[in-house]
């Protein structure tokens, strides 16, 4: 289409009214944002977004992966519900990747290296696991500074509200913020990327170390639900510290811990416990339940 026709502007204004649109139907800024911005991009690619099949046309000619054109049919199924319209979509399958996992190390030193605002949020999604939209919307009123609690009652995509008890150091450097909003983080998603990227890559020119670059906010995520499978080896706790709705989600952070802790080593400290009190002491220390024989309870732990 050319910039300054007619057409030009009905598309303009019909994707502003589908962002008002997502925006009653009660969706997350960031949902918004990524459908609207997904549509411009068709859009831009020679689709013709009032006509379905062009659309399916399109996305069969635009060099993008897999995933790409799975957010695009997401998108251009939402703005024909919008339209009161339907389609049969094209059927792209999105490959689920393992995600980069970091050294505990490696965090710490872009904590140490960021500003105080960005460092303080790298802490608090590494030390909660929380989707960096959530820790956005944090307000003061949600810390109890005295017993180290954080209650997050604004969870995104539909997730369960959490109650965190977090460390005296993220208190502290959270306490060291300003409070000129009733937000923690009074910024936009997109500054707060916009720092982390700067910050980050800085660290690791001075550290020579490029795998910093592969961190990113959701890489915090991914990171405290492994350590905290690999520390309990209970998959239903993991689900309710990441506020999974279904199981399923939570499943992937076995096959990650096993495949970077297995290798560690082989070799266990094995346990028998009998009395529930030798049991909860074995489980508190990590030792995970194997069996029971003749009235026994066998328990291992990696060494």
């Amino acid at each position: 289409m050319r910039e300054g026709t007619a057409e030009t502007a009905d598309v303009k204004g019909k994707i502003f009214e589908f962002a008002w649109w997502l925006k009653k139907q009660g969706l997350a800024n960031v949902t918004i944002k990524n459908y609207t911005v997904m549509l411009r991009l068709l859009v831009q690619n020679g689709a013709n977004i009032f006509d379905p099949e062009n659309v399916k046309e399109a996305l069969a000619n635009i060099n993008k992966s897999n995933a790409w054109k799975y957010a695009a049919v997401n998108a251009y199924t939402a703005f024909l519900k919008m339209r009161g319209d339907t389609w049969k979509p094209p059927v792209y399958r999105r490959q689920r990747k393992l995600p980069f996992i970091p050294l505990e190390r490696e965090i710490d030193d872009l904590i140490a290296g960021c500003g105080k605002k960005t460092a303080t949020l790298i802490q608090l999604l590494k030390e909660t696991g929380m989707r960096v939209g959530e820790a956005l919307r944090l307000r003061w009123i949600n810390i109890d500074f005295k017993r180290h609690i954080i209650m997050l009652n604004a969870p995104e995509k539909n997730g369960n509200p959490r109650v965190f008890k977090v460390s005296s150091k993220l208190t502290e450097m959270l306490n060291l913020l300003q409070k000129k909003d009733n937000r923690v983080f009074a910024c936009t998603y997109t500054s707060a990327k916009s720092c982390l990227a700067l910050s980050r890559r800085k660290i690791a020119q001075k550290l020579r170390n490029p795998r910093l670059l592969q961190i990113h906010f959701h890489t915090l995520r991914h990171w405290r639900a492994t350590i905290e499978y690999h520390k309990t080896k209970d998959v239903l706790h993991v689900k309710e510290m990441l506020g999974h709705r279904k199981l399923d989600t939570t499943l992937l952070y076995i096959q990650i811990e096993e495949a970077l802790f297995k290798e560690s080593s082989d070799e266990f400290h094995v346990k028998v416990a009998e009395k529930t009190e030798e049991i909860k002491a074995l489980l508190e220390v990590g030792f995970e339940y194997v069996c029971e024989k003749n009235g026994l309870m066998f328990f291992r732990k990696r060494k």
